[in-house]
């Protein structure tokens, strides 16, 4: 069966960018600080499934995606963008 990847051949197109964002605050985020922040605000993904998010192995949800775009301060259109 068929399954969507992106041109990179990796099951997102996102985790890259999430990665920068996350690395390039002004204080850098842990993935597991990334987990705790959206298990706050109501995502229940933990260090792994970030880790996995971020090397592109593993889909993102668009309700994941709003709520990532939101605990990093971005649109979700920068989170999309190459």
């Amino acid at each position: 069966m068929y399954k969507n990847k992106a041109s990179s051949g990796t099951n997102n197109i996102c985790g890259r960018k999430i990665r920068e964002l996350r690395e390039g605050r002004s204080e850098k985020t842990s993935q597991r600080k990334l987990a705790e922040l959206l298990q706050v605000a109501g995502i229940d993904l933990d260090k792994n499934a970030i880790q996995r998010i971020e090397c592109g192995k593993r889909y993102v949800t668009d309700i994941e995606l709003k709520v990532i775009a939101k605990v990093l301060e971005v649109s979700y259109q920068t989170l999309l963008d190459d």
